[in-house]
């Protein structure tokens, strides 16, 4: 997908906080994203798809996080 379709799509679909991190991506302001693997950012595989590579196009790092990592994190949480 060209960025022209995934903008159209992430319009028509009213993604306003994925349109954010794409033009976040292109102004260099999004550097890192992290993810829980096995759900992405978008429910639509296609379209998750074609952001993510587009955001990887623009340097962004893709981080893939898994449930572990919240465990900890909300154990770490409990102790404030």
């Amino acid at each position: 997908m060209t960025r022209d379709e995934i903008m159209n799509a992430l319009q028509a679909k009213r993604m306003t906080e994925v349109i954010e991190l794409v033009e976040d991506a292109e102004t260099g302001e999004l550097e890192e994203l992290e993810l829980v693997e096995h759900l992405g950012l978008i429910a639509d595989e296609a379209l998750n798809h074609a952001v993510l590579a587009y955001l990887m196009s623009k340097g962004v790092k893709i981080t893939y996080l898994s449930p572990e990592d919240f465990d900890d994190e909300e154990e770490d949480g409990d102790e404030d």
